[in-house]
């Protein structure tokens, strides 16, 4: 776990590599859950016996989904204070180079790009890698943005 107290530590980070966080199991229990929260019930997230019959072999999570667990993986390796609030401003890229099979287990990489000064407090650049245990690509490669204000 990192912890960062403030604009200027928060700084210091930047341009460093974060260690990756512990992995979780993407089970078809949470892929349901995300299916019927978000209304995509699509039949590869969800309809096991068709899915087996696919190139994957099984039913495979949302892309959505993953990129979704970015800050429950952020909050398991950093932890921040010194700051009024944090609040997610945007992405600036995302791709799903792989998919997450149903029952694999993935975790976060996070490598602060860059931190700026805006009105009222500081924006972070994070490159977020989410991988798939024994798979080579990543699963997910997003640039968050995420904006601390004092």
């Amino acid at each position: 776990m990192i912890e960062i107290h403030g604009a200027d530590e928060l700084r210091r980070l930047a341009g460093q590599d974060i260690p990756a966080s512990p992995w979780l199991e993407i089970d078809q229990a949470r892929i349901d859950a995300f299916a019927a929260a978000t209304l995509d019930d699509q039949w590869i997230h969800v309809d096991t016996q068709r899915a087996a019959a696919s190139p994957f072999g099984t039913t495979i999570a949302h892309g959505f989904l993953t990129l979704s667990l970015i800050p429950h993986f952020r909050m398991q390796v950093i932890r921040i204070d010194g700051f009024a609030m944090t609040i997610n401003y945007g992405l600036n890229r995302v791709r799903f180079p792989a998919p997450v099979l149903s029952g694999s287990r993935i975790r976060a990489r996070f490598a602060i790009r860059d931190v700026t000064d805006v009105p009222g407090g500081v924006q972070e650049v994070t490159e977020v890698t989410i991988e798939r245990d024994g798979e080579q690509k990543p699963v997910c490669v997003a640039e968050t943005m995420v904006r601390h204000y004092l």
